[in-house]
């Protein structure tokens, strides 16, 4: 695994601990008590909040969408988390899909 991505495996291995033991005082356990539906709640939130930043102009624009970047991904691991999938089994599905026109690949999904 590259370095850069160690912090994401670290993250997720807590958070799929976090779902097994759900201990009391902690963010990630009151999200994903609430289920899908807080936990989407989030994840909409922060999307929103990304798109945002992403048009705000100059390096404290760019900063600030690397922060709600972070808030969106850590949100959508949380949710990983929650059904019990791995980052691996999405590393797969994305490779099944390189190499494969996004249009093609979608225009696929509505003949299954």
């Amino acid at each position: 695994m590259p370095e850069s991505l160690a912090p994401l495996d670290r993250l997720m291995s807590t958070l799929a601990q976090r779902a097994a033991e759900r201990p009391e005082g902690s963010y990630t356990t009151k999200l994903l008590n609430g289920g899908a539906e807080a936990i989407g709640a989030k994840i909409r939130e922060e999307a929103e909040e990304l798109i945002e930043a992403a048009g705000e102009e100059g390096d404290a624009g760019r900063e600030h969408a690397v922060y709600e970047a972070g808030d969106l991904i850590y949100h959508t691991l949380v949710m990983l988390a929650w059904r019990g999938i791995s980052l691996d089994e999405v590393a797969a599905e994305l490779a099944r899909r390189e190499g494969t026109s996004g249009l093609v690949e979608k225009a696929s999904r509505k003949n299954n």
